[in-house]
């Protein structure tokens, strides 16, 4: 008899006859059912006090809704309700209802699902796709994953983004300010769309995601718009220090805002700049001289670096030095703030780590987003973003800097040093 050698492969989505997953789905049917027991346990409980007109319980079980599943991590979920009565609704107060914070009515997905749709669509699965790609995910009879559900839920935020847009500023006060202007097409034509973003640390190190607009290219009056909209929505202090490119737009628009805050040019925007009117067989070697810079212990030999670096590449490339030249100071600025901060404020690199998802997910859509539907998605993205951003070192120094004490080389300058 001839063996066959044949293996038959599972479908993806099939898990009718994986035990693991039964398992876990059983023991998720009984924990949620054991916790929506005692919910109305403790309900019921919480009235024991009150009677009907007969003397009476008046609030008891009365039965179960019908079935329903609950769309989970792990699959559909069965579970029924209990179902609670009050034998006296016209008593004084009005009727008595039991609502489950764990399982509210009309429930169909749990929350970790909420979250996961829009991430699939952000992170570049097309609305066609999500059928069969949640039918891996879940299981084949995943329910309410239709192109429209995508459609419902731009339309939430867009609604998200602008009650943002409106929110109060009066309480914060921030100390650094990242900005940069995210350039992609969302529908491939000439005109690229043109986010203006800034991203601030506040007075506990915690970063925030404080302005964002769809501007016209990085032009003066786009920013200055932003940055008065900040104003007015409650942000009299400006930040201590912004960092940002060489964009002219911004830095006219900061000085006419927030004219006492200090500037600082990112040193990668800089460090490509320059480069880029260097023949390719000098980068590795000028870059490593740019490194020595703004790595520099401090500002005195950073100095000397960019000296050395004037004199040894200028009569050649007079274009790339005069590049760096030009921003002498700003670049340098950092040194008079706290040294543990530095890596943080040396580069705009907060934004622009974040928005590169941006940008693929408009290639995988191939272009196909309106500005509108871009603006919003890029909103949500840089919230998803913004619960793994990390805390600035030596956050409990910028107190200090509110109160205006100085630095020197990262140092705190005291009365005897000054």
């Amino acid at each position: 008899m001839k063996e066959d050698t044949v293996v038959a492969l599972r479908q993806p989505g099939s898990f009718s006859d994986d035990p693991l997953t039964d398992i876990l789905r059983a023991g998720a049917r009984q924990l949620l059912a054991q916790a929506i027991e005692a919910e109305v346990e403790a309900h019921i409980a919480g009235h024991a006090d009150l009677t009907d007109a007969k003397g009476r319980r008046r609030i008891v079980r009365h039965g179960y809704l019908p079935e329903r599943a609950i769309q989970t991590g792990i699959g559909a979920v069965t579970v029924k309700a209990p179902r609670v009565r009050d034998r006296d609704p016209a008593a004084t107060g009005g009727r008595i209802r039991f609502t489950s914070s764990i399982l509210p009515p009309y429930l169909r997905r749990s929350k970790s699902m909420e979250e996961l749709l829009p991430w699939l669509y952000l992170k570049g699965i097309s609305s066609g796709d999500f059928s069969e790609t949640l039918a891996a995910l879940l299981g084949p009879d995943a329910p309410g994953l239709a192109a429209s559900t995508i459609t419902r839920l731009k339309a939430v935020w867009w609604d998200e983004y602008e009650a943002w847009q409106r929110r109060d500023l009066s309480v914060k006060r921030y100390i650094y300010f990242w900005a940069d202007g995210i350039y992609f097409s969302p529908r491939l034509d000439h005109d690229k769309q043109c986010l203006l973003v800034i991203i601030a640390a506040d007075a506990l190190g915690h970063k925030d995601i404080v302005g964002m607009v769809d501007g016209y290219r990085e032009s003066t009056q786009s920013w200055k718009e932003l940055l008065l909209d900040l104003k007015r929505r409650g942000l009299e202090a400006g930040p201590e220090l912004a960092v940002g490119d060489g964009a002219l737009g911004f830095w006219k628009a900061l000085g006419a805002v927030y004219g006492e805050t200090r500037e600082q040019r990112c040193w990668v925007h800089k460090t490509a700049n320059v480069l880029n009117q260097m023949p390719k067989s000098l980068h590795a070697r000028a870059k490593g001289h740019l490194q020595d810079i703004w790595m520099a212990e401090t500002k005195a030999a950073a100095e000397k670096a960019l000296d050395f670096f004037i004199e040894a590449y200028g009569t050649k490339y007079d274009k790339a030095v005069n590049r760096l030249a030009k921003d002498r100071e700003r670049l340098l600025s950092f040194y008079d703030f706290p040294a543990q901060h530095w890596k943080h404020i040396r580069t705009t690199n907060p934004i622009e780590s974040t928005f590169a998802t941006v940008r693929l997910r408009t290639v995988k859509t191939k272009g196909c987003l309106s500005r509108k539907t871009a603006l919003a998605m890029a909103f949500k993205l840089i919230l998803s973003a913004k619960r793994k951003w990390r805390k600035l070192d030596g956050s409990n120094q910028l107190a200090e800097l509110i109160e205006g004490v100085p630095f020197k080389d990262g140092i705190k300058l005291t009365k005897n040093a000054a």
